[in-house]
């Protein structure tokens, strides 16, 4: 049997670890493309946002399964910002921490709940399927930890005191929103797929 592939469709060296990590057990090949597609982003959901990263890289990929996602960090009193506009919310990571810390600043710790959203976009030869995973927690007051990437370091989640960052990514890989997108990505893969 020829092993099936699986082209993530993502430069994020971040998002493209964790990936690789969680979908490890799977008799499938990983496929990691050698250059950015640098899709734009002009979706208004994360949803189509990772759509139309799939159908870029399905062009190029058109025998292959695709995998994109979207992700961010909805915080609620700012009226669910970042959003769709996570990644561009600032120049870099440090800058966007403390553009949402700032932000922030004089909302009261039991208003700075937020959470993490992550659409995945599976495509394939006969495959279209969307997944989703979110997990709930607030933001902190400071940037705290260097396991992570993105908004890891200012957000803490639900039942924890300290920021993904913090925890590291043995810990937050069995309870994020990109693990808890990929457990139903990989059910799928399992038993539709690879069998």
């Amino acid at each position: 049997m020829v092993m099936k592939k699986l082209v993530i469709a993502s430069q994020n060296l971040g998002k493209l670890k964790e990936i690789k990590q969680l979908l490890s057990d799977l008799s499938i090949e990983i496929v990691i493309p050698e250059k950015d597609l640098d899709v734009e982003e002009t979706g208004s959901t994360f949803e189509e946002n990772a759509m139309l990263k799939a159908k870029a890289y399905q062009q190029l990929f058109p025998e292959f399964y695709i995998l994109a996602d979207d992700s961010g960090l909805e915080v609620d009193a700012l009226d669910g910002r970042p959003g769709v506009y996570s990644k561009r919310y600032g120049t870099s990571d440090q800058d966007r921490n403390q553009k949402l810390l700032n932000e922030l600043e004089s909302v009261p710790d039991e208003k700075r709940t937020a959470r993490f959203i992550s659409v995945m976009v599976l495509l394939g030869p006969t495959v279209h399927q969307i997944f989703q995973g979110t997990v709930e927690g607030s933001i902190a007051r400071t940037i705290a930890g260097d396991q992570g990437f993105g908004y890891d370091p200012v957000f803490i989640p639900v039942g924890y005191t300290k920021s993904f960052a913090e925890l590291g990514s043995e810990i937050k890989n069995t309870m994020s929103h990109r693990a808890k997108c990929l457990e139903k990505v990989k059910l799928f893969l399992k038993t539709t797929v690879t069998e």
